[in-house]
Protein backbone atom coordinates (compact mmCIF):
# COMPACT_ATOMS: atom_id res chain seq x y z
CA UNK A 1 0.00 0.00 0.00
CA UNK A 2 3.01 2.26 1.12
CA UNK A 3 4.65 1.55 -2.33
CA UNK A 4 1.01 1.90 -4.57
CA UNK A 5 -0.46 5.34 -3.07
CA UNK A 6 2.93 7.84 -4.17
CA UNK A 7 2.24 7.14 -7.90
CA UNK A 8 5.21 6.23 -10.11
CA UNK A 9 6.71 9.82 -10.55
CA UNK A 10 7.22 9.89 -6.80
CA UNK A 11 8.97 6.36 -7.25
CA UNK A 12 10.83 7.72 -10.21
CA UNK A 13 12.36 10.46 -8.13
CA UNK A 14 13.65 7.31 -5.52
CA UNK A 15 14.46 4.71 -7.75
CA UNK A 16 15.08 5.45 -11.07
CA UNK A 17 12.67 4.93 -14.08
CA UNK A 18 13.84 1.02 -14.98
CA UNK A 19 13.04 0.05 -10.72
CA UNK A 20 10.32 2.00 -10.01
CA UNK A 21 8.04 1.21 -13.01
CA UNK A 22 8.72 -2.30 -12.08
CA UNK A 23 7.88 -2.07 -8.17
CA UNK A 24 4.96 0.00 -8.93
CA UNK A 25 3.47 -2.31 -11.52
CA UNK A 26 4.11 -5.32 -8.72
CA UNK A 27 1.93 -3.08 -6.31
CA UNK A 28 -0.59 -3.10 -8.10
CA UNK A 29 -0.40 -6.51 -8.64
CA UNK A 30 0.75 -6.81 -12.23
CA UNK A 31 4.03 -8.69 -12.93
CA UNK A 32 4.76 -10.00 -16.91
CA UNK A 33 6.89 -13.10 -15.65
CA UNK A 34 5.62 -16.27 -16.58
CA UNK A 35 5.10 -18.30 -13.71
CA UNK A 36 7.38 -20.97 -13.54
CA UNK A 37 6.59 -24.67 -11.94
CA UNK A 38 8.33 -27.83 -11.99
CA UNK A 39 11.86 -26.23 -10.54
CA UNK A 40 12.98 -28.22 -7.22
CA UNK A 41 14.78 -25.99 -4.71
CA UNK A 42 18.51 -25.31 -5.10
CA UNK A 43 18.91 -25.62 -1.76
CA UNK A 44 17.53 -25.32 1.66
CA UNK A 45 18.84 -23.92 4.77
CA UNK A 46 17.66 -22.85 8.22
CA UNK A 47 19.16 -20.29 10.76
CA UNK A 48 18.94 -19.39 14.48
CA UNK A 49 19.30 -15.93 15.85
CA UNK A 50 20.93 -15.94 19.14
CA UNK A 51 20.94 -12.64 20.68
CA UNK A 52 23.74 -10.79 22.01
CA UNK A 53 24.38 -12.21 25.41
CA UNK A 54 27.91 -14.17 24.75
CA UNK A 55 27.57 -18.31 23.88
CA UNK A 56 29.94 -20.43 24.92
CA UNK A 57 31.45 -22.85 22.33
CA UNK A 58 28.82 -25.70 23.27
CA UNK A 59 25.90 -23.87 22.83
CA UNK A 60 26.69 -22.84 19.88
CA UNK A 61 27.56 -26.12 18.66
CA UNK A 62 24.08 -27.25 20.28
CA UNK A 63 22.50 -24.98 18.02
CA UNK A 64 24.12 -25.84 14.99
CA UNK A 65 23.44 -29.76 15.75
CA UNK A 66 19.61 -28.77 16.23
CA UNK A 67 19.83 -26.71 12.66
CA UNK A 68 21.57 -29.42 11.14
CA UNK A 69 18.43 -32.64 12.77
CA UNK A 70 16.09 -29.87 11.17
CA UNK A 71 17.26 -29.75 7.64
CA UNK A 72 18.49 -33.38 6.95
CA UNK A 73 14.76 -33.99 8.44
CA UNK A 74 13.57 -31.97 5.40
CA UNK A 75 16.21 -33.45 3.13
CA UNK A 76 15.06 -36.83 3.33
CA UNK A 77 11.44 -35.74 3.08
CA UNK A 78 12.04 -34.28 -0.07
CA UNK A 79 13.53 -37.36 -1.19
CA UNK A 80 16.97 -35.41 -2.04
CA UNK A 81 20.33 -35.30 -1.92
CA UNK A 82 23.24 -32.79 -0.28
CA UNK A 83 26.63 -32.61 -1.65
CA UNK A 84 27.60 -28.90 -0.14
CA UNK A 85 27.17 -27.79 3.54
CA UNK A 86 27.39 -23.64 4.52
CA UNK A 87 28.13 -22.44 7.82
CA UNK A 88 26.77 -18.77 7.94
CA UNK A 89 27.49 -16.58 10.96
CA UNK A 90 26.61 -13.12 11.77
CA UNK A 91 28.76 -11.27 13.61
CA UNK A 92 28.04 -8.07 17.19
CA UNK A 93 28.97 -6.13 14.07
CA UNK A 94 26.07 -6.86 11.66
CA UNK A 95 28.82 -8.37 9.20
CA UNK A 96 28.44 -11.60 7.98
CA UNK A 97 30.92 -14.90 7.09
CA UNK A 98 30.04 -17.80 5.35
CA UNK A 99 32.50 -21.08 5.61
CA UNK A 100 31.48 -23.95 2.99
CA UNK A 101 32.37 -27.63 2.58
CA UNK A 102 31.52 -29.98 -0.86
CA UNK A 103 31.29 -33.67 0.50
CA UNK A 104 32.41 -36.15 -1.76
CA UNK A 105 29.45 -38.25 -1.63
CA UNK A 106 26.05 -36.86 -1.95
CA UNK A 107 23.73 -37.24 1.43
CA UNK A 108 21.16 -37.02 3.24
CA UNK A 109 22.19 -38.95 6.39
CA UNK A 110 22.59 -36.29 9.47
CA UNK A 111 25.83 -37.99 10.39
CA UNK A 112 28.26 -36.46 7.62
CA UNK A 113 26.39 -33.44 7.49
CA UNK A 114 26.75 -32.61 10.95
CA UNK A 115 30.74 -33.66 11.13
CA UNK A 116 31.30 -31.17 7.92
CA UNK A 117 28.94 -28.26 9.77
CA UNK A 118 31.25 -29.06 12.98
CA UNK A 119 34.82 -29.10 11.19
CA UNK A 120 33.50 -25.53 9.70
CA UNK A 121 31.68 -23.95 12.87
CA UNK A 122 35.46 -25.17 14.45
CA UNK A 123 37.77 -23.34 12.42
CA UNK A 124 35.41 -20.34 12.30
CA UNK A 125 35.71 -20.51 16.48
CA UNK A 126 38.85 -17.62 16.66
CA UNK A 127 36.81 -15.36 14.60
CA UNK A 128 33.55 -16.10 16.87
CA UNK A 129 35.68 -15.60 19.88
CA UNK A 130 37.10 -11.80 18.35
CA UNK A 131 33.68 -10.47 16.98
CA UNK A 132 30.67 -12.14 18.64
CA UNK A 133 28.22 -13.92 17.04
CA UNK A 134 24.66 -13.03 16.98
CA UNK A 135 23.39 -15.55 14.63
CA UNK A 136 24.32 -19.11 13.04
CA UNK A 137 22.33 -21.41 9.80
CA UNK A 138 23.20 -23.68 7.71
CA UNK A 139 22.51 -24.20 3.96
CA UNK A 140 22.77 -27.27 1.92
CA UNK A 141 23.32 -27.14 -1.18
CA UNK A 142 24.04 -28.60 -4.58
CA UNK A 143 20.66 -31.08 -4.42
CA UNK A 144 19.83 -33.90 -6.21
CA UNK A 145 16.72 -36.33 -6.32
CA UNK A 146 17.90 -39.24 -4.55
CA UNK A 147 17.08 -41.65 -7.60
CA UNK A 148 18.54 -38.92 -10.25
CA UNK A 149 22.29 -39.37 -8.42
CA UNK A 150 25.07 -41.29 -9.36
CA UNK A 151 25.82 -44.06 -7.29
CA UNK A 152 29.59 -44.53 -5.47
CA UNK A 153 31.70 -47.97 -5.75
CA UNK A 154 30.06 -50.25 -4.76
CA UNK A 155 27.40 -49.58 -6.74
CA UNK A 156 24.07 -49.98 -4.26
CA UNK A 157 21.61 -47.61 -3.31
CA UNK A 158 21.94 -46.26 0.41
CA UNK A 159 18.95 -46.53 3.05
CA UNK A 160 19.17 -43.69 4.98
CA UNK A 161 20.69 -44.20 8.27
CA UNK A 162 18.58 -46.58 11.17
CA UNK A 163 18.58 -43.87 13.36
CA UNK A 164 17.56 -40.85 11.17
CA UNK A 165 14.94 -43.28 9.93
CA UNK A 166 13.56 -44.02 13.16
CA UNK A 167 14.06 -40.27 14.50
CA UNK A 168 12.14 -39.51 11.46
CA UNK A 169 9.28 -41.90 11.92
CA UNK A 170 8.93 -40.66 15.79
CA UNK A 171 8.59 -36.75 14.95
CA UNK A 172 5.85 -37.72 11.80
CA UNK A 173 3.82 -39.62 14.34
CA UNK A 174 4.21 -37.39 17.30
CA UNK A 175 5.52 -34.34 16.39
CA UNK A 176 8.71 -32.18 15.73
CA UNK A 177 9.57 -31.75 19.60
CA UNK A 178 9.07 -35.58 20.45
CA UNK A 179 12.29 -36.46 20.53
CA UNK A 180 15.06 -34.12 20.65
CA UNK A 181 19.07 -34.49 21.17
CA UNK A 182 19.97 -33.72 24.85
CA UNK A 183 22.12 -30.83 24.22
CA UNK A 184 18.68 -28.88 22.95
CA UNK A 185 17.13 -29.63 25.99
CA UNK A 186 15.34 -26.40 27.96
CA UNK A 187 16.27 -24.45 24.10
CA UNK A 188 13.99 -25.17 22.83
CA UNK A 189 13.58 -25.06 18.55
CA UNK A 190 13.53 -21.44 17.96
CA UNK A 191 11.17 -19.72 15.83
CA UNK A 192 10.05 -21.33 13.17
CA UNK A 193 8.17 -20.35 10.20
CA UNK A 194 5.41 -22.07 7.74
CA UNK A 195 7.94 -23.64 4.63
CA UNK A 196 6.14 -23.97 1.22
CA UNK A 197 6.63 -27.93 0.10
CA UNK A 198 10.33 -28.80 -0.78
Amino acid sequence: RDVALPGEPALVAMLGKASARHLYALAHNRDPRPVEVGRRRRSMGAQRALGWRHKTPDEIDGYLMGLVDKLTRRLRGAHRLCRTVILRMRFEDFERATRSHTLPDATRDTKPILITARRLLRASMPMIRDRGLTLIGVTLTNLDDDEAVQLTLPLERREPAALDGALDHVRDRFGSTAVTRCVLLGRGEGMSVPLLPD
